[in-house]
């Protein structure tokens, strides 16, 4: 029997509750929606960590960020670490990266045997946090007020040229794949879009008429009615006395619905390609995000913080065996894709795991919609802006959320999906066992104690001078002297070459 290959597509922060099939009708992503058509759609799916950096990580390595020291986006990802990517090329998977992972350290590939792409972002410890500077003290100079304000059209920017180059070296690859039948593969496509600036051509904005842009469900509010971790967040974009007019965030959604569908028409063009290739009837696709972005609800924008709209992701899963939708409502992670997928590559029967990991397969629930229990995702947040651990734990119907030092949050997201009350006091036997539950494996003080060190020895190396910095950004090359004809047949090597093959190869000479 063939493994299945798999096609794993990422966005960056794209949160889930913008999409049409997730209940905003304004957002146009027909293939997309699609997808999901035929596809396990993941009602409640949770990113590990709303942050660019510590949320791959954890993905990959189905374990939560604190535990691999992943605290903040200038973490080194240890090589050590065991891998998605690993587990698969054990299972004689050819494993293939196009895009953005955010890898900080030397270590560039984490078990993917090919990078066709180098990073949008530095992999060294230039933007680490520092809690040494105390409580309202960072403030982010590429998110703030001024970043909502530049919102609308261009005709190329830094991520249009980063993810036209992912696009088009991971198509190219899948061609490569089918004329040289390469398989088993798992293709990671990693685009930087739609993450703020919410810049993009003007054919995407011409999709939407501003009027068809709906403004945030939930408006600004004091920053005296904000729970702390929000007004810690708050302060760092700059929103904490300013926050954005009707027109500006109209403006801002109208550019990120428009980038969305930029993302949506790659999404289109990939699939389009398994199809050319031949790779549709035997290839497992999975979309996804890395974290959300709160776009104006409560006033707030970016990620950083536990709300649905920065923290839920997107995720589908295509199995080239199912052909109807089913809808998940169970709470699931992102470091249930690691052994997921495993699963699904060796038909069930996944090898013993090198250590321990957090995530569990969601194959069974895939294939029945039902398990047995109450699931789980848990969240973390340990970066910049705030001065302790955070945390967030979904189990059923509740939202628990953790912040070092100041009061619990507990929401009923069945009664209130806009987490506008906090019913910790009426609730204090939830809130008294969910809690339970997290510092049973979860150690504020230990882990406050391992940040600040981790921060210490990353600034100390930061303020050496620049030629003492390390250098570990990844650098993509092409061996040319193979892609093109340079010895031999020209009317050979072109037949060779052509997709789908001539019908009598046999016949060239």
């Amino acid at each position: 029997m063939r493994k299945p290959n798999i096609l794993f597509i990422m966005a960056d922060q794209l949160s889930a509750p913008v999409l049409p099939f997730h209940g905003n009708p304004a957002l146009k992503a027909p293939h997309l929606q699609a997808l999901a058509e035929r596809s396990a759609v993941f009602d409640n799916a949770y990113c590990n960590f709303p942050l660019c950096a510590p949320a791959r990580f954890s993905l990959l390595a189905g374990q939560f960020a604190t535990r691999i020291g992943a605290f903040d986006n200038a973490c080194e990802f240890q090589a050590a670490t065991p891998t998605l990517p690993y587990y698969l090329a054990q299972q004689g998977y050819k494993t293939i990266l196009s895009g953005k992972m955010h890898f900080v350290g030397p270590d560039q590939k984490h078990g993917f045997e090919e990078r066709l792409t180098t990073d949008i972002y530095p992999a060294d410890f230039g933007w680490v946090a520092d809690w040494a500077e105390g409580e309202f003290s960072f403030y982010s100079p590429g998110h703030n007020l001024s970043t909502v304000d530049e919102s609308g059209s261009c005709f190329r920017s830094l991520q249009l040229d980063f993810d036209e180059e992912v696009e088009a070296k991971a198509i190219q690859r899948l061609y490569d794949l089918a004329r040289e039948d390469e398989q088993p593969f798992f293709m990671c496509v990693s685009y930087t879009h739609p993450h703020p600036p919410y810049h993009i051509p003007p054919e995407y904005l011409d999709r939407y008429s501003p009027e068809e842009i709906n403004l945030p469900i939930v408006g600004d509010m004091p920053m005296e009615e904000r729970d702390k971790l929000s007004q810690w967040v708050q302060y760092s974009h700059g929103l904490d006395k300013q926050g954005a007019t009707d027109e500006q965030i109209r403006r801002a959604r109208h550019a990120y619905y428009a980038m969305v569908s930029y993302i949506d028409d790659k999404v289109g063009h990939l699939l389009e390609t398994l199809k050319r290739t031949g790779f549709d009837d035997n290839t497992i696709v999975v979309f996804t995000s890395d974290h959300g972005d709160m776009l104006g609800e409560r006033g707030m924008w970016f990620k950083r913080v536990f709300f649905d709209w920065s923290c839920k992701v997107p995720l589908l899963i295509h199995h080239p065996q199912q052909e109807k939708q089913r809808r998940i409502a169970q709470p699931v992670s992102h470091v249930d894709l690691l052994p997921t997928l495993v699963d699904f590559a060796t038909g069930g029967s996944p090898p013993q795991w090198v250590e321990p990991i957090d995530g569990r397969s969601l194959a069974p629930l895939i294939a029945t919609g039902d398990e047995p229990g109450q699931p789980e995702a848990f969240a973390e947040y340990t970066a910049e802006g705030v001065t302790g651990p955070c945390c967030m734990l979904r189990r059923g119907r509740y939202k628990y959320v953790y912040t070092h030092g100041h009061p619990d949050q507990l929401f009923d997201m069945q009664e209130d999906p806009n987490e506008l009350v906090n019913i910790a006091k009426q609730q204090p036997q939830v809130l008294d066992d969910l809690k339970a539950r997290v510092l049973a494996r979860w150690d504020p003080e230990t882990i406050k104690t391992e940040v600040i060190k981790s921060q210490a020895r990353r600034k100390f190396i930061n303020a050496l001078p620049d030629a003492l910095q390390p250098v570990w950004d990844y650098q993509a090359t092409v061996d040319d002297t193979r892609r093109f004809v340079r010895r031999g047949s020209a009317r050979v090597i072109k037949v060779k070459k052509r997709w789908p093959p001539v019908a009598s190869p046999s016949t060239v000479k």
